[in-house]
């Protein structure tokens, strides 16, 4: 349908036409009454006035109007596929405009990732691993919330894991250490809470969540950026003397290397890539860095914190070292190999 408008008699019209006719003609916002007098015209009257439309040539782009037997007045129509760009330029806005919606991001994410699990593995398994993921990034998030810390929640990337996002930056270390273990601190918590459901219930299932919990939470502290277990490492060491800081990073990035090779994890290869830009970065900015380094009590508390979380996935992982069940052991199996 095309609509063409225009002003007559100082009366405003809207004349809304199909391919081969009018379909309803307004004037002053108010639907006229039209007669059918022939095959291309039409008839109404509206304050006192007659007025004819015709559409002879309309298959061009043209209708006219005539007031009161005056003659034809041609009026050009919109042209249809200026007026389909325009709807199909409305539409491709709208769709951009929803797609940079972080909610339909997040969601059309956590989708994919579901699916992607799901068909690797089962849909159990991707059940059970998003419920790790998600418990792990919202732990970040409290703790930037802690922090009074804008954040924009967190992603869940398909066959990567998780990413929460923050607004603004963080002005310590001690941030920096209580962000990054509090992932894996609530990870802990699901561990726990797996093996106290597993005992009520008897179900393996929980089980399942608790040391798959624990090795995710584990390799995630591994000391080596960008994991949490290194920006951990990378807080505790910069505080201390920053050529310190480059060289325990380092090391931590050499035994990244070391973990890939043994255990073939390419894509921790590109991980590590990411981590030794920050290190660099970290190193090459060092006398103009805004944040303020552990005292050595936050150096050694931070420490502890770390060890604890460790020690508490370990703890899980090694409860089920024993299990019939293959799954079960087999996070024990890997880090005893």
């Amino acid at each position: 349908m095309t609509k063409v408008e225009f002003t007559l008699a100082e009366l405003h019209f809207a004349v809304h036409t199909s391919a081969d006719e009018i379909v309803q003609v307004f004037c002053e916002q108010q639907a006229m009454v039209l007669e059918r007098i022939s095959d291309n015209i039409y008839h109404g009257e509206v304050h006192d006035h007659q007025f004819q439309f015709s559409i002879e040539k309309l298959s061009e782009g043209l209708v006219a109007v005539a007031i009161n037997g005056q003659p034809w007045q041609w009026m050009e129509l919109p042209n249809q596929t200026e007026a389909s760009k325009f709807s199909f330029m409305g539409i491709t806005a709208l769709v951009f405009k929803l797609f940079k919606s972080a909610k339909v991001v997040k969601a059309a994410l956590a989708g994919a990732s579901v699916a992607g699990y799901a068909w690797l593995f089962s849909w159990q398994f991707a059940i059970m691993l998003i419920v790790c993921l998600v418990v792990h990034e919202y732990g970040h998030v409290r703790a930037m919330q802690y922090f009074k810390i804008k954040t924009k929640g967190f992603y869940l990337i398909p066959f990567v894991g998780g990413l929460a996002v923050s607004d603004d930056k963080i002005t310590t270390r001690w941030q920096d250490v209580v962000i990054s273990l509090m992932g894996p601190a609530f990870g802990l918590i699901t561990s726990v809470l797996g093996v106290v459901l597993y005992y009520a219930t008897e179900l393996e299932i929980f089980a399942g969540v608790a040391v798959l919990s624990a090795l995710l939470n584990l390799f995630n502290l591994l000391p080596m950026l960008p994991l949490d277990g290194g920006h951990v490492l990378k807080s505790i060491s910069f505080s201390m003397r920053s050529w310190v800081g480059l060289l325990v990073c380092l090391g931590g990035v050499l035994f990244g290397l070391w973990v890939s090779y043994t255990f073939g994890l390419m894509l921790l290869v590109f991980f590590l890539f990411i981590g030794t830009l920050e290190i660099v970065f970290e190193w090459r900015g060092r006398k103009q860095s805004h944040l303020i380094p552990l005292d050595r009590y936050g150096q050694v508390f931070s420490a502890v914190m770390y060890s604890v979380v460790v020690a508490g996935h370990v703890a899980v992982m090694m409860h089920f070292a024993d299990s019939e069940n293959a799954i079960l052991s087999l996070p024990m199996k890997i880090l005893s190999s």
